[in-house]
């Protein structure tokens, strides 16, 4: 810092040259100016000769004070003044160990992260110093060993925050053995400023590992708030919100989303003073509730701030149906006591007033049940049979409590066969005492589930014993016989408990785990078991679930990536969301099982630095970039040059021959050195501030490539070069020779000087004016076209899932026009040859459509459609392959974003995608006319 103020020099030892101003000073006053020349006839000199002399001795005081601070802005340009500089960080000697927390925690301030990450590495190419570069959530495969700072920046720059917390632990090995190599230096450690839940030794392994070295650590970024403990109560759909201790932000809102991504509710979550945890909940009706698949802090933007909701937690319509109706009077006795009370907390319970199974089970069903419990219902009726095995396959759970009624027989819905009678205690196959549950086995649904010591039967109908019955056995007693046994139909599985549901035949029904089993059960049922094409009745009894959607860092869906293997059942139930199993969906579009992120008992802990001993520094992250103010003061010393040029032209009389008095030329000096001090302050301008003339000559002189200015820089930069790139491809393969790309405001400026405009869409932009769409309707009715690239193909959903930000912007931009029916490229499109012959448009990735105006729903009239396509050239193309990330170089012709899959070929074709979009803009449909040139030259006999 520099007297107090946020500014510092490269070469401070330069202001030493600012002692000689004094010096400068005595020589300026002693120089005089140069002596003003009078053409006068010889006997004038005689006549009017006057007795003192005219030049003065000594410069004028201004004169001299503006020299002066010439040479003062001079010396301070040389010494490298930087404004708000970054503080120094000791770098040490050697390998410099660059750790970066990449989880799910730093999704919230990446930006700032990767800044203050790029400063430091920038520093370290300078200064040509090796760099060990390791981020904290990749786990131990990555390189750790030291490189180049420029290899660190490039993995920096394809570097995002993962979904999972960062295990740092999982490094010590690989930095102990880098250390063992070659010792550090000195260690940076860019945290995310939290702590893992588990007792983690990685503080202390790392202060032993690198020893005496210096250790930096840099805290204080905005830690993102997270959802855990989802729970759908009876009356509300409920969640805790965590946050950091030294957030001081209290309240939050949250969001509940549909499968389409459409909002179904929204609410606010308040922290008491300086609790780290608060509820929140979702009053909404029970059916609303259920069609709830994502609840979002909004703002928050990481995976831990999203909780994603399957059928296993949404609330089921149970329907309960006794054999019995001789209860009433004594509720403990019922049947369906139990069940009633272990079932409730989590689902809505339908009991029927009518006796009759023929009329009360139809009704049942036609209310839209999930799942149906029959208690002792030994035989239904045929019909009824019929029916309720219709509604089994179609996706519904069929539970069954036996019974005296069940042991005297029973129909064919059942999942085993049964034997006649019962097995009781005094019988032929009397037990000499009651058995206990067996633990329950890695396929049952029941898997995980603690068996309670005291939990017996003493009574039970039995099996018989076939081949498929161990398959169909969820649940044994300790001597093998079955106790709970299930069989999928259809979409639906029938399930049957060989005791009943009250305490007569065991104790069961009084035990907690009795409550767990209905919950699994409840699990694998659909909501809606008719007609929904999304029930998943058979994932509950899915052996392994192969990854679906999973989250990225910042809580977005994206594509699995190869490396994440299917996992059990048995597994995934006690599954903690990690680096080997991200959070995300598990299972098939028909069945998925979610995993969220945060566990029960996960909260957001400062990070303990203490244990990194006396030689740790904590420092806080930069707050803002560094201004370099060389060019600044080098423009300033430039215009006070010239300033004192011209002051000394006119002092050697360049105002006489106009007759002005001597006063004249200094009031025009002074305003001469006032415009040059001001001049410094004076911004640079926009090439949007040109005349329009001006613009439009170099827009029609030459042909451009234009791009919509969206107003967030990196977007329009990438724009800007992948624009850049395409001319650069254009002009060594095409005759064209497109002029430098142009941004352009559709606000304000003339899209009528270029047929094809590039709308990368930004989510974050403020949709379009009125006045502005009607522009841009007219520049589409004119035959201009319009290529909306929303860059989201990476985490867009193939079958619509969730909406992304950039679609849903999309859809908000499209809202105000009238556009054509779109369709994915045709094989026979003009796209497809109007240069190279191409089957897909691909960009930085490839699984996107190129979506054109469908020729075939073109109406006849054109007035029943505003926007036609001039020349057979459709007026909109929309795709998510990131185009301008495909064709974006720097200066040099290096490429600045990687394919994905990073693929030379793929990026090829980017580039030959642009072309044909390019000349299908610049050409039109002539491509498609040379079909009839073979019948034209047949006509004419050639």
């Amino acid at each position: 810092m520099f007297a107090g103020l946020p500014l510092a020099f490269a070469a401070p030892w330069a202001l030493a040259a600012l002692v000689l101003l004094p010096v400068i000073w005595w020589l300026l006053r002693l120089m005089p100016p140069r002596p003003r020349e009078v053409s006068f006839p010889p006997t004038r000199l005689l006549l009017d000769i006057e007795e003192h002399e005219e030049t003065p001795q000594r410069s004028p005081w201004w004169l001299t004070l503006l020299r002066l601070t010439l040479a003062a802005c001079l010396i301070i340009a040389l010494a490298g003044p930087v404004w708000r500089p970054a503080e120094d960080v000791d770098s040490g000697d050697g390998v410099l160990w660059l750790l970066l927390d990449n989880g799910w925690t730093s999704a919230k301030s990446w930006d700032e992260q990767v800044t203050a990450a790029e400063q430091l590495l920038n520093t370290l190419e300078n200064k040509s110093q090796p760099v060990l570069f390791a981020a904290t959530a990749d786990g131990p495969a990555q390189p750790l060993e030291p490189a180049t700072a420029a290899a660190a920046l490039e993995r920096l720059r394809a570097l995002q925050p993962r979904a999972w917390a960062p295990n740092r632990s999982e490094l010590i090995a690989g930095l102990r053995k880098a250390a063992q190599a070659t010792p550090p230096g000195a260690v940076i450690w860019l945290t995310d400023g939290t702590q893992q839940n588990a007792p983690s030794r990685f503080q202390t392994d790392l202060a032993s590992i690198v020893g005496d070295a210096p250790i930096t650590v840099f805290e204080g970024l905005r830690t993102p708030k997270g959802l855990k403990a989802l729970s759908n109560d009876t009356d509300a759909l409920s969640m805790t919100v965590v946050r950091h201790p030294d957030d001081p932000e209290a309240t939050v809102a949250l969001r509940a989303l549909d499968l389409k991504g459409l909002t179904l509710g929204q609410t606010q979550a308040v922290f008491e003073g300086s609790a780290t945890e608060t509820e929140a909940r979702f009053e909404l009706p029970s059916e609303l509730r259920n069609d709830i698949a994502r609840v979002e802090i909004v703002g928050e933007n990481a995976a831990g701030a999203v909780q994603l909701v399957d059928d296993s937690w949404r609330r089921r319509t149970v329907g309960l149906v006794s054999g019995q109706s001789a209860d009433l009077a004594q509720p403990l006795l019922s049947p369906l006591y139990y069940l009633q009370r272990a079932l409730s907390p989590f689902s809505d319970i339908r009991v029927p007033r009518e006796a009759d199974l023929a009329v009360s089970i139809p009704a049942l069903l036609d209310q839209g049940i999930s799942v149906l419990i029959l208690a002792d219902v030994g035989r239904l009726p045929d019909n009824l049979v019929r029916d309720l095995g219709d509604w089994v396959s179609g996706g519904g759970i069929l539970v069954r409590f036996a019974g005296p009624r069940m042991a005297g027989g029973t129909d064919d819905l059942i999942p085993v066969p049964l034997r006649k009678g019962d097995r009781s205690l005094g019988g032929s196959l009397s037990w000499k005492q009651p058995q206990r549950l067996a633990d329950f086995t890695a396929d049952s649904p029941f898997a995980g589930l603690k068996v309670p010591a005291e939990v017996t039967v003493s009574r039970q109908v039995l099996a018989e014993p076939t081949s498929e019955l161990p398959d169909r056995t969820w649940s044994t007693l300790e001597d093998g016989t079955p106790l709970v046994t299930a069989a999928p139909r259809g979409r639906g599985t029938i399930v049957l408990f060989h005791v009943t549901g009250d305490s007569s035949w065991s104790n069961l029904p009084l035990s907690g785990v009795f409550v767990d089993m209905l919950r699994r059960i409840l699990a694998v049922s659909n909501v809606a078991p008719q007609g929904s094409p999304t029930g998943d009745a058979g994932a509950g009894v899915q052996s392994v679930l192969p990854p679906l959607r999973l989250l990225d860092g910042f809580g977005r869906f994206s594509a699995p990536p190869p490396e994440v293997t299917p996992v059990t059942m048995s597994d995934f139930r006690d599954a903690h969301a990690s680096r080997h199993i991200p959070p995300g969906l598990y299972g098939s579009e028909d069945g998925f099982r979610a995993l969220n992120l945060l566990g029960p008992d996960d909260t957001l802990s400062p990070l303990d630095t203490e244990q990194l001993g006396g030689n740790a520094t904590v420092m806080a992250y930069p707050s803002s970039d560094p201004v370099d103010l060389r060019a600044t003061f080098f423009s300033l010393t430039f215009l006070l040059l010239l300033a004192d040029a011209l002051i000394v032209i006119l002092l050697a009389g360049g105002l006489s021959r106009l007759h002005l008095r001597r006063s004249a030329a200094s009031a025009a000096a002074a305003a001469i050195l006032a415009f040059g001090v001001l001049g410094a302050g004076i911004p640079k301008a926009h090439a949007q501030t040109n005349s329009d003339d001006v613009r439009a000559l170099e827009a029609t002189l030459k042909t451009r490539l234009a791009y919509v200015i969206t107003g967030n820089p990196q977007i329009d930069n990438t724009s800007a070069a992948g624009l850049y790139g395409l001319t650069q491809f254009l002009t060594e393969r095409t005759a064209l020779e497109p002029g430098a790309p142009v941004g352009v405001d559709i606000d304000r400026d003339e899209l009528a000087f270029y047929s094809l405009l590039y709308w990368p869409i930004d989510p974050s932009a403020q949709k379009p004016s009125d006045r502005t769409m009607a522009r841009i309707d007219t520049f589409m009715r004119n035959g201009g076209t319009i290529l909306f690239d929303t860059r989201d193909q990476l985490t867009a959903s193939a079958n619509s899932f969730a909406n992304t930000p950039e679609t849903a912007k999309l859809r908000e931009i499209l809202s105000g026009l009238d556009i054509p029916p779109l369709e994915p490229v045709p094989p026979d499109h003009v796209l497809t040859k109007a240069f190279y012959l191409l089957e897909t448009f691909p960009g930085r990735y490839a699984t996107g459509q190129l979506w054109v105006e469908s020729l075939d729903e073109t109406p006849a009239a054109s007035g029943e459609r505003p926007v036609r396509a001039g020349d057979g050239v459709s007026p909109i193309l929309i795709s998510g392959n990131d185009f301008a990330g495909a064709w974006a170089i720097d200066d040099t012709g290096n490429f600045l974003f990687p394919t994905v899959p990073d693929d030379p070929l793929q990026r090829d074709y980017a580039f030959r995608s642009g072309v044909n979009i390019v000349m299908y803009s610049l050409t039109g449909n002539y491509k498609a006319d040379q079909v009839h040139i073979p019948a034209l030259l047949e006509r004419l006999g050639q």
